[in-house]
């Protein structure tokens, strides 16, 4: 079948609209609770975060893109390293890292909606299940009618959904701090902007930054797209990184101003700290609006990021990794029956917020596995770069890294050593688990690892298979 949406050579991406689409697949408002346990350590740990993962993954993936044009990111890359099998075991991981992250988003979404008609209702594991059920559905039919659409609520979820949303929350915290309320954190503790590492929580909040920050080699691969990407590209990153950075900092600080710690919901914790804001400033009528903003932008995000990594694995597809059956797209372009795949997957990894003790332990955990298998595909992917650098170091692109071959093998080693260490202080259990006795923590880490072992040995596997059938077929064939 044909490309039903062939790209636009005319079109050119300006900085600004790099540094929007950057935004949008990096930041999201519902990260904001699980910041704001960083107190003032969050100017620290962003910054960090940005130094060494942030801009080198962006810079470092926008080279590889513009030296690698196909269609199929970060499998052609690794596929040119090291060969078809990592690269997809590399693709696999990006996407298949969706799947308990699309639970977790719409979880955020259908609290966002009871925060709209029924505050109780967030902690409603019932409700919270079947309205997530309804929402990846109805996410993943929406994808059906094309690219268009998902452009449409992209660029509409960010500015409605996020940009307001995000500034209204810092406005409030500073009348709400002006007003003379009570705060929960000490305004004159700008001493605290060190963390101590020498705790092994602060290193499990360093490793949850790191995923919060990640999804660059997402918006790097329209760099072709841009003119003069050479000078224009770094200039709409390092816009990104500032937009990303006042609203990380500013709205982590502006919950932990308001709502204490051990009464924040990594669910909720958003419309939580909208809804005691609002409540003190006289305008609690305000929360539906808020909260009403919140999902059309949660629910557009997960609209344009169900697309993102399926599309890469139809791509795959069509490169004859992957049987014909995937190949399939419809009317409009697009991959059917890997959105059903995943929709059906994500539906499965739903049922945890029924098992586990609580809707919010549940999202912790999704995050916590989503965060594992994402660093798995960037090792590989800072490794690849390295490798590909090393081999071809004049190789072309419209985009080079600043420094030339040192600077990109500078940037990818920085990055690839702090996602090794992100992977590693992933398996830190959270203090609410830690509190809950030696099985809860050893329960949370033999998750982790199993679930990492798992997903990484299937993929592997089934390639392995496929192949094996793939070429027995085609010697069948020729003889």
């Amino acid at each position: 079948m044909e490309d039903k949406e062939a790209p636009n050579s005319a079109f050119t991406m300006s900085i600004k609209g790099m540094a929007m689409l950057t935004v949008c697949s990096v930041f999201s408002l519902r990260n904001l609770p699980s910041m704001a346990e960083y107190g003032w350590n969050i100017i620290f740990f962003l910054s960090a975060a940005a130094a060494c993962f942030f801009i080198p993954s962006a810079l470092v993936s926008a080279e590889l893109a513009s030296t690698y044009p196909q269609r199929g990111g970060v499998f052609i890359w690794v596929k040119e390293a090291f060969g078809p099998q990592l690269g997809f075991l590399a693709i696999f991981m990006e996407w298949f890292q969706n799947m308990p992250w699309y639970p977790a988003a719409v979880t955020f979404v259908a609290t966002c909606i009871a925060y709209i008609f029924n505050p109780e209702l967030a902690s409603n594991r019932w409700y919270i299940f079947f309205t997530a059920i309804f929402l990846l559905w109805l996410s993943t039919f929406l994808n059906f009618r094309g690219m268009r659409l998902s452009v449409f609520l992209s660029n509409s979820g960010v500015v409605v959904g996020t940009i307001i949303p995000g500034f209204f929350l810092i406005v409030c915290a500073l009348t709400y701090v002006w007003l003379g309320k009570p705060v929960q954190i000490n305004l004159d503790s700008g001493k605290a902007l060190i963390p101590d590492l020498s705790t092994a929580r602060q290193w499990m909040l360093l490793a949850g930054m790191m995923v919060s920050l990640a999804g660059m080699e997402m918006s790097s691969v329209h760099v072709t797209s841009m003119k003069n990407p050479r000078s224009s590209f770094p200039k709409s990153i390092y816009l990104a990184t500032a937009i990303i950075l006042i609203l990380s900092v500013l709205g982590a600080l502006s919950i932990s101003l308001v709502v204490p710690i051990g009464d924040l919901s990594k669910s909720a914790g958003v419309c939580q700290s909208f809804e005691l804001m609002l409540n003190a400033l006289g305008v609690g009528w305000l929360t539906p609006i808020l909260a009403c903003l919140l999902a059309y932008g949660a629910l557009a995000s997960v609209v344009t990021w169900m697309n993102g990594p399926s599309r890469g694995l139809l791509e795959v597809a069509k490169e004859g990794y992957l049987p014909q059956y995937w190949q399939y797209r419809n009317s409009y372009g697009m991959q059917t029956r890997i959105f059903i795949l995943q929709a059906s997957l994500a539906s499965f990894l739903s049922l945890s917020v029924l098992i586990m003790p609580s809707v919010s332990d549940a999202f912790w955990l999704f995050l916590a596995l989503c965060s594992q298998l994402y660093m798995i595909m960037y090792l590989l992917m800072f490794a690849a770069a390295i490798r590909l650098k090393i081999e071809n170091p004049d190789s072309p692109g419209e985009y080079k890294v600043p420094g030339g071959r040192v600077g990109m093998i500078l940037m990818s080693g920085v990055a690839f050593c702090t996602s090794l260490i992100a992977l590693l202080c992933g398996f830190i259990p959270p203090e609410e688990i830690i509190n809950e006795g030696l099985a809860a923590s050893l329960g949370y880490v033999g998750f982790l690892a199993g679930g990492l072992i798992i997903f990484t040995i299937i993929p592997l596997k089934f390639f392995d298979k496929f192949q094996h059938q793939h070429l027995t077929g085609v010697k069948d064939s020729a003889a």
